[in-house]
């Protein structure tokens, strides 16, 4: 069976990620689902970005210079939407002002910006109109529990949003994703949602946070998990054992053990220039998974890319 095709932030291998050309390029590429990160803003208004802090992709230190807070971030929550929109959006860089992708073509000017998940959820009904085929949303509420700290409710705003959209039932095409386990099961068993969702699943290291990760990938933890979401989205570097001495690559069991327990596995990041240790190529990577494993959809930057081994691979068989 085909795996769905998740354009990780967007077509991000090729433009500037969560921008509506991103969106509009993945689109065209053929992606199954565009995936939308969502932070809130001062105002209570939701925007499309991967990190609550604006300094990665945007020239708001350029901007707004004095309003970084003590640890030298600029949080998306201290500004309201109006000044967030004179932003301009550029390729992902570190601390130091560096390319986190350093291959990937690096725009000036002001022609990519920040935009609200209201204007990417219209953007997507007018592709899907325009073009006779329907592509899903996947977004992503991100750090639940800091924006309450913060004083909002991001997740009812969430839903909210999606239900003005239209996005409400178990079998629209729509998967809402967190890492955050306690707020997936206040989303189906508090909130009542009944969109499929999906428990994201990282390193217990990755934060500061209390998390247990890797109490989630054994098989009693899938089981719990199975109770509330319909899915899981783990790093793909889970999915795998790589023996160093000779390059031998195993299955680590995760994928079995999830569709056991009858979830769908959703693994992230393929990408063609930053490769998971034991692959060469992306198309090993995804002969591995895909073939091999069987999973049951993937994140990447070049949903072209993945595109493109999906239809030889039809082709083939």
């Amino acid at each position: 069976m085909r795996p769905v095709v998740i354009a990780h932030r967007g077509a991000s291998g090729h433009l500037p990620e969560h921008t509506l050309q991103a969106k509009t390029l993945a689109f065209a590429m053929g992606a199954d689902y565009l995936e939308q990160d969502i932070v809130a803003t001062r105002d209570d208004q939701l925007l499309v970005l991967h990190d609550i802090h604006l300094d990665g992709v945007t020239d708001v230190a350029s901007r707004f210079p004095t309003r970084a807070r003590p640890d030298g971030r600029y949080y998306a929550r201290d500004f309201d939407l109006a000044e967030v929109l004179t932003l301009t959006v550029h390729e992902r860089t570190d601390e130091h002002g560096r390319q986190v992708f350093p291959g990937r073509r690096a725009y000036s000017g002001g022609e990519f910006r920040v935009h609200t998940l209201a204007r990417e959820l219209q953007l997507v009904a007018d592709l899907n109109a325009s073009d006779g085929r329907t592509a899903g949303i996947y977004p992503e509420i991100k750090n639940p529990a800091w924006h309450h700290q913060e004083g909002v409710d991001i997740t009812t705003l969430v839903l909210e949003e999606l239900t003005r959209f239209g996005y409400v039932q178990h079998t629209d095409p729509a998967y809402l994703q967190c890492f955050d386990e306690q707020e997936l099961r206040r989303v189906r068993h508090e909130l009542g949602s009944q969109l499929k969702l999906v428990q994201l699943i990282g390193e217990d290291d990755w934060s500061s946070e209390a998390t247990n990760f890797a109490a989630m990938r054994s098989t009693r933890g899938l089981k719990k998990l199975a109770a509330t979401v319909d899915g899981i989205g783990p790093w793909v570097n889970r999915l795998y054992r790589h023996r160093k001495g000779d390059g031998n690559i195993t299955d680590s069991g995760l994928v079995r053990r999830a569709h056991a327990q009858g979830l769908v596995v959703h693994p992230y990041t393929f990408r063609s220039d930053a490769l998971p240790e034991g692959f060469a190529t992306l198309d090993e990577l995804l002969h591995f998974t895909v073939d091999s494993l069987v999973i049951d959809g993937l994140f990447t930057d070049f949903p072209d890319a993945v595109g493109r081994f999906l239809q030889n691979r039809s082709e083939g068989s």
